[in-house]
């Protein structure tokens, strides 16, 4: 299989811990839909990170969609929860990374893509207020329960939220507080000590 992405995605990103966590063989291109987009287009024509391309060949795109279709490969495991009350978590868990994600994405692209004078900023605030809330909820969900330190432990909703910390204070530090998450930045600076963390460094 092949991954194609950026590992600065947080997307790209959390595909690519959840494979090696799972065991999986796969080849990463580091391939920019910016930078390199007709070569991106050439492997897949929407032009969407991360693309995964299977063994027979055929392009999934998305990567909740991706890490569906890799449960189906791997059998039982931890990384996807399936008693009922653990799954509900996970899922909390994952919804509120990947609103982190989209939102933190949003303003990303809207500073560097758009023109200065063409933002529109009750719009760009709205997104952070949006951007806060979820880590706000997830801040939390951690207050009420705290998460895996062993690797071994982490679910793929983990490896979301370490990664959506991680990304949004890369690309946006100065728009999320930390000492206003310390559980969060405890357990992101946690996950990110890990090997398999270590071993898939954001670009």
């Amino acid at each position: 299989m092949k991954l194609i992405g950026m590992l600065d995605s947080p997307y790209v990103r959390r595909v690519a811990i959840c494979m090696k966590l799972l065991g999986l063989e796969f080849a990463h291109e580091s391939i920019s839909v910016f930078r390199t987009y007709e070569q991106f287009k050439a492997l897949n024509p929407v032009v969407k990170a991360p693309t995964l391309i299977t063994g027979n060949g055929t392009t999934l795109m998305d990567s909740t969609v991706i890490l569906q279709y890799l449960a189906t490969l791997s059998g039982p495991t931890p990384l996807f929860p399936t008693a009922p009350d653990a799954a509900l978590r996970a899922a909390r868990l994952t919804g509120l990374a990947l609103a982190a994600d989209e939102k933190a994405v949003q303003i990303v692209y809207e500073r560097n893509l758009r023109p200065a004078e063409k933002r529109h900023e009750p719009w760009l605030e709205r997104v952070r207020a949006q951007l806060l809330a979820a880590f706000d909820e997830l801040e939390r969900e951690l207050a009420a329960a705290p998460l895996p330190e062993r690797q071994e432990q982490f679910t793929a909703a983990e490896v979301a939220v370490a990664v959506a910390w991680q990304f949004t204070h890369m690309m946006l530090p100065e728009m999320v507080s930390k000492a206003a998450h310390p559980r969060l930045e405890k357990f992101s600076a946690h996950a990110e000590s890990l090997a398999v963390f270590k071993d898939t460094p954001p670009e």
